[in-house]
């Protein structure tokens, strides 16, 4: 295809984030996402198929292309349609570890990525009985949100064409979402960003802290030969990725859903002061806590329906004292996310650059030992309307991990739990640290929720 002829436009902040990891990655998969969703019975193929295409129609972020570099940028364009063959794959006869060992060696294929598609379709048969759709796709081009959009788009497309429910409503133009984001430089808004911003930095310098008792700080401050030093790195040079998955059953889900419902706080308050609490606990108590938190991005018609990929990531600083009672400091971290999602559009980049002048830290460091995901969205709540089918879902790993530690925090599909998903560097974190982790910060935050007005310095002494 003659991208020539086609309008193109320059990449998003948040594309450009992904392009900078991918640029000095050497493992070219890094941006890879692999996901299957399966459905209890027998599926028509050829129907599936039709409402895969027409997902493709109506998504214009399935139809994403990128140029080789122009003047030292790429660009972005829409192929006006797809015409590629839909795959099937038939796993009866092989074991479940046999096919999704399958899926995965699929999920670390790299894209070719100039003028070529980011996406792969595959129809899937399991040896579990449940079929549906293997979906691989490139960050560039979709976040998990979108991920979710666009499989629950093609189910109900499915189920329109083959039972004649309601046609889902149409999406937003891709486009429209983009040019909206190219807007955002120079404007006003991006002005009043940037001063909120800074004016955090005017603020003392933030520490860094470790997700075990390992003294990285004083082994890094050796390493710079500055006492002082108060950012480290905790890259191990090596990107291959290990995944730990601890999951907790329905029922004590249940109750922090209820809590946080009763409460009037958002779960990722809860899973925030979890967190620090711990990281403050093997960092001999340290008050000054900071972790690398997501936001999606998603907060009108036009960002939740036009597909992409919308992620930016912030530092999320919180400096509690001892005497703070667990509530007062969800009621804080509240506080914290909301201004950071109304400053949300900020380049995190640029802001990381800022980050290192303000505080002359060396290159490379940082005072966040870990990122943060929580992702509320499932296709059980996309839409009422897939309540009632028994599905599952699965994300495959694409054997990289582009930071030493990323925690995801998803709502299980098949039972209603949740399912703490761990990816990291084997060099820099090792298994037995993220379980120590898990197992402190399910015990932080039951205890926080029988007692909320119990402190921190109560919990950091007794758990």
């Amino acid at each position: 295809m003659n991208s020539e002829k086609i309008e193109r436009y320059p990449l998003t902040t948040a594309q450009k984030m992904h392009f900078f990891t991918l640029k000095f990655c050497p493992l070219k998969q890094v941006l890879n996402i692999g996901t299957s969703v399966t459905v209890e019975g027998e599926l028509d193929f050829p129907v599936l198929k039709q409402a895969v295409y027409q997902a493709y129609e109506r998504q214009e972020a399935m139809r994403i292309r990128f140029t080789d570099e122009i003047d030292g940028e790429i660009y972005q364009y829409i192929a006006p349609k797809e015409e590629r063959d839909i795959e099937e794959m038939d796993f009866r006869g092989k074991t479940m570890e046999e096919a999704e060992e399958i899926l995965r060696k699929i999920t670390e294929v790299p894209f070719a990525r100039v003028d070529s598609p980011l996406n792969r379709v595959i129809l899937i048969k399991m040896p579990d009985g449940y079929q549906g759709i293997y979906l691989l796709v490139d960050h560039m081009t979709m976040d998990s949100y979108s991920i979710i959009t666009l499989v629950t788009d093609i189910l109900m497309i499915y189920c329109s064409l083959k039972y004649g429910m309601e046609y889902p409503a149409p999406m937003r133009s891709y486009i429209e979402a983009v040019k909206h984001d190219l807007k955002y430089a120079g404007s006003e808004e991006e002005k009043r960003d940037q001063e909120f911003w800074h004016e955090m930095y005017q603020k003392k310098e933030p520490i860094f802290t470790y997700y075990s008792e390992r003294n990285v700080l004083e082994e890094q401050r050796k390493k710079y030969g500055n006492p002082n030093l108060r950012s480290a790195s905790i890259q191990c040079g090596h990107v291959e990725a290990c995944h730990k998955i601890f999951h907790l059953e329905p029922d004590p889900t249940r109750r922090i859903l209820a809590y946080c419902s009763g409460r009037h706080l958002p779960f990722q308050s809860l899973l925030m002061m979890g967190l620090r609490t711990y990281l403050s606990k093997v960092n001999g108590n340290q008050e000054d806590v900071s972790i690398k938190t997501t936001v999606s991005r998603r907060a009108t018609v036009l960002d939740k329906k036009s597909g992409g990929t919308r992620i930016h990531f912030f530092p999320m600083r919180t400096i509690l004292s001892e005497d703070t009672t667990f509530l007062e400091g969800m009621k804080k971290i509240q506080e914290a996310e909301n201004e950071i999602f109304r400053h949300a559009n900020y380049d995190p980049i640029k802001l990381l650059k800022e980050c290192q002048e303000a505080y002359h830290a060396p290159l490379g460091t940082g005072y966040e030992c870990m990122s943060v995901t929580y992702q509320p969205l499932t296709l059980r709540n996309a839409d009422d309307k897939l309540g009632g089918i028994h599905f599952k879902s699965k994300w495959y790993s694409n054997g990289v991990a582009a930071c030493p530690l990323y925690l995801t925090v998803m709502h299980n599909s098949e039972d209603g739990g949740m399912d703490f998903y761990f990816e990291h560097q084997p060099g820099a974190v090792e298994e037995k640290e993220l379980e120590l982790m898990y197992y402190y910060l399910c015990k932080i935050i039951f205890k926080g929720m029988e007692n909320d007005s119990i402190t921190i310095g109560e919990i950091l002494r007794t758990v």
